[in-house]
């Protein structure tokens, strides 16, 4: 069995991913900062018949991920899906002019810095099993810069830029990789911004080739 990681997992969106990855037969590492919440989510999953368990981790701290994803293939199995979507702290969601510079640096520690180091941690399993996924999903501003949101419009580029990069040089390896564009709020029951209608989405981002960036749905006017 290979593992799908959901870092940023929380009962939205990351458990809806789960679910739609652990029915296809994946094992389900949960990683978000506080156990108690990975927990009770892998709990709910097992229920239903999945594998599933929580690691804590925080995206800002590297070492604490690099020790979540390696304990997390150890116990479930090499992980072929990595999926990036931490929910950003409302610091990076400031006007441009009120963003400080240590505003920026735990924006770029989050968004870009994460998911570097979440992505070297699992790229050698990814090779060793000859394919893989990187998804990441971001909100609009990871599409275009918006003053009212700062912090996320500058990390989101970069992460977007990251990603964007191992689109072209990994497809030779069949690692496919993936961005997700959702703009406004995830909300259940919305036709497209449902958390299961999103992660439909990111299966068949995983499955099917196509192009790196998708959206949920069209980008308001600027």
């Amino acid at each position: 069995m290979t593992t799908i990681a959901v870092v940023g997992a929380g009962n939205g969106l990351g458990a809806a991913v789960a679910r739609r990855f652990g029915a296809e037969g994946y094992a389900v590492a949960l990683i978000s900062r506080t156990q108690e919440n990975v927990d009770r989510i892998a709990e709910d999953l097992r229920i239903e018949g999945l594998t599933a368990r929580g690691f804590a981790a925080d995206v800002r701290r590297p070492e604490e991920l690099v020790l979540a994803l390696d304990r997390a293939a150890l116990d479930l199995g090499t992980v072929e899906v990595l999926e990036y979507s931490p929910l950003p702290a409302r610091r990076f969601l400031r006007p441009v002019l009120e963003t400080t510079v240590d505003d920026l640096q735990a924006a770029v520690e989050f968004s870009v810095l994460g998911p570097v180091t979440a992505v070297n941690q699992v790229l050698g399993g990814m090779r060793e099993l000859g394919r893989g996924s990187i998804l990441f999903v971001n909100g609009g501003s990871g599409a275009r810069p918006n003053p009212a949101v700062a912090g996320t419009s500058v990390a989101f580029a970069g992460e977007a830029a990251y990603a964007r990069m191992l689109y072209d040089t990994l497809a030779e390896e069949n690692v496919r990789v993936g961005q997700l564009i959702v703009p406004g709020a995830i909300r259940p029951g919305h036709p497209t911004h449902d958390p299961g209608v999103l992660a439909d989405r990111l299966w068949d981002l995983h499955t099917g080739p196509g192009a790196f960036r998708v959206y949920a749905d069209a980008m308001p006017d600027a």
